[in-house]
Protein backbone atom coordinates (compact mmCIF):
# COMPACT_ATOMS: atom_id res chain seq x y z
CA UNK A 1 0.00 0.00 0.00
CA UNK A 2 1.58 3.18 -1.24
CA UNK A 3 0.93 6.32 0.79
CA UNK A 4 0.63 9.81 -1.06
CA UNK A 5 2.50 12.65 0.24
CA UNK A 6 -0.31 14.74 1.35
CA UNK A 7 -1.59 11.83 3.48
CA UNK A 8 2.26 11.34 4.81
CA UNK A 9 2.13 14.89 5.61
CA UNK A 10 -0.84 14.67 7.65
CA UNK A 11 0.32 11.18 9.54
CA UNK A 12 3.75 13.28 10.08
CA UNK A 13 1.77 16.08 11.40
CA UNK A 14 -0.67 14.10 13.10
CA UNK A 15 1.98 12.78 15.60
CA UNK A 16 3.99 15.39 16.16
CA UNK A 17 1.65 17.19 17.33
CA UNK A 18 -0.31 14.65 19.54
CA UNK A 19 3.00 13.08 20.94
CA UNK A 20 4.09 15.28 24.18
CA UNK A 21 7.29 14.09 24.03
CA UNK A 22 8.14 16.12 21.05
CA UNK A 23 7.52 18.73 23.25
CA UNK A 24 9.79 17.55 26.05
CA UNK A 25 12.49 15.91 24.15
CA UNK A 26 12.15 19.86 21.71
CA UNK A 27 13.16 16.89 19.14
CA UNK A 28 12.22 18.07 15.07
CA UNK A 29 11.07 15.51 12.53
CA UNK A 30 14.34 15.61 9.71
CA UNK A 31 12.32 13.39 7.30
CA UNK A 32 9.69 10.91 6.96
CA UNK A 33 8.49 8.34 4.29
CA UNK A 34 7.07 4.85 3.94
CA UNK A 35 9.18 2.65 6.64
CA UNK A 36 11.44 4.94 7.74
CA UNK A 37 11.97 8.26 9.80
CA UNK A 38 14.27 10.58 11.27
CA UNK A 39 14.59 12.74 14.54
CA UNK A 40 16.89 14.60 16.02
CA UNK A 41 17.22 16.96 19.15
CA UNK A 42 19.95 18.46 21.27
CA UNK A 43 20.80 17.71 24.80
CA UNK A 44 19.72 20.32 27.26
CA UNK A 45 20.40 20.11 30.86
CA UNK A 46 16.93 19.17 31.86
CA UNK A 47 18.03 15.52 29.70
CA UNK A 48 20.77 14.96 32.12
CA UNK A 49 20.78 12.30 34.75
CA UNK A 50 23.02 12.66 38.50
CA UNK A 51 26.13 11.73 36.44
CA UNK A 52 25.84 14.63 33.82
CA UNK A 53 25.14 12.38 31.04
CA UNK A 54 22.04 12.32 28.94
CA UNK A 55 19.83 10.25 30.65
CA UNK A 56 19.25 6.74 28.87
CA UNK A 57 15.17 7.37 29.10
CA UNK A 58 15.80 10.36 26.86
CA UNK A 59 17.77 8.60 24.21
CA UNK A 60 14.91 5.51 24.14
CA UNK A 61 12.46 8.17 23.85
CA UNK A 62 13.76 9.60 20.97
CA UNK A 63 14.33 6.52 18.93
CA UNK A 64 10.85 5.10 20.16
CA UNK A 65 9.46 8.70 18.50
CA UNK A 66 11.22 7.71 15.09
CA UNK A 67 9.89 4.50 15.62
CA UNK A 68 6.57 5.75 15.56
CA UNK A 69 6.69 7.41 12.88
CA UNK A 70 8.16 5.08 10.83
CA UNK A 71 5.62 2.45 11.29
CA UNK A 72 2.33 4.38 11.14
CA UNK A 73 3.83 5.88 7.78
CA UNK A 74 1.67 3.72 5.98
CA UNK A 75 -1.76 5.08 7.63
CA UNK A 76 -2.79 2.01 9.77
CA UNK A 77 -2.49 2.54 13.36
CA UNK A 78 0.79 0.36 14.42
CA UNK A 79 1.51 -0.44 18.06
CA UNK A 80 4.96 -1.47 20.06
CA UNK A 81 5.31 -5.12 21.22
CA UNK A 82 8.77 -5.23 21.99
CA UNK A 83 11.37 -2.42 22.37
CA UNK A 84 14.93 -3.10 23.17
CA UNK A 85 17.99 -0.81 23.32
CA UNK A 86 21.59 -0.72 24.04
CA UNK A 87 23.96 1.96 24.86
CA UNK A 88 27.58 2.02 23.53
CA UNK A 89 28.88 6.19 24.56
CA UNK A 90 27.35 8.26 27.03
CA UNK A 91 25.45 11.70 24.91
CA UNK A 92 27.11 14.62 26.63
CA UNK A 93 25.06 18.27 26.98
CA UNK A 94 25.06 20.60 24.00
CA UNK A 95 24.82 16.86 21.27
CA UNK A 96 22.91 16.77 18.71
CA UNK A 97 21.26 13.48 18.79
CA UNK A 98 19.74 11.42 15.63
CA UNK A 99 17.43 8.74 15.33
CA UNK A 100 16.84 6.90 11.78
CA UNK A 101 14.17 4.69 11.54
CA UNK A 102 14.67 1.98 9.17
CA UNK A 103 12.14 -1.21 8.62
CA UNK A 104 13.63 -4.24 8.49
CA UNK A 105 10.57 -6.14 7.72
CA UNK A 106 6.99 -5.92 7.11
CA UNK A 107 4.39 -8.74 6.82
CA UNK A 108 0.47 -8.08 7.11
CA UNK A 109 0.60 -7.96 11.03
CA UNK A 110 4.24 -7.16 12.15
CA UNK A 111 6.99 -4.91 11.25
CA UNK A 112 10.41 -4.70 12.48
CA UNK A 113 12.83 -1.86 12.87
CA UNK A 114 16.19 -0.80 13.72
CA UNK A 115 17.21 2.99 15.04
CA UNK A 116 20.42 3.90 15.36
CA UNK A 117 21.10 7.02 17.15
CA UNK A 118 24.57 9.05 16.30
CA UNK A 119 25.84 12.08 18.62
CA UNK A 120 27.33 15.15 16.71
CA UNK A 121 30.45 13.59 15.64
CA UNK A 122 28.27 11.02 13.66
CA UNK A 123 29.44 8.14 16.59
CA UNK A 124 26.54 5.54 17.18
CA UNK A 125 25.75 6.24 20.97
CA UNK A 126 23.11 3.17 20.96
CA UNK A 127 20.93 1.04 19.00
CA UNK A 128 17.66 0.42 19.34
CA UNK A 129 15.32 -2.42 17.77
CA UNK A 130 11.71 -2.56 17.57
CA UNK A 131 8.83 -5.07 17.12
CA UNK A 132 4.76 -3.43 16.41
CA UNK A 133 1.72 -5.31 16.18
CA UNK A 134 0.10 -3.31 13.38
CA UNK A 135 -3.61 -2.83 14.14
CA UNK A 136 -5.05 -2.17 10.63
CA UNK A 137 -6.86 1.49 11.85
CA UNK A 138 -6.96 3.66 9.52
CA UNK A 139 -6.09 6.39 12.36
CA UNK A 140 -5.92 9.17 9.63
CA UNK A 141 -8.96 8.75 7.50
CA UNK A 142 -10.78 11.10 10.32
CA UNK A 143 -8.71 14.63 10.15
Amino acid sequence: MSVNNHKLEKIKNFIYQNDRLFEFLEAKICGMGEGWAEVKMTVKEKHLNAAKVCQGGVIFTLADLAFALASNSYGSLALSIKSSITFFKPAKKGDTLTAKATEINRSRKLATYHIPVHNSENELIAFFEGTVYIIGTDFIKEI
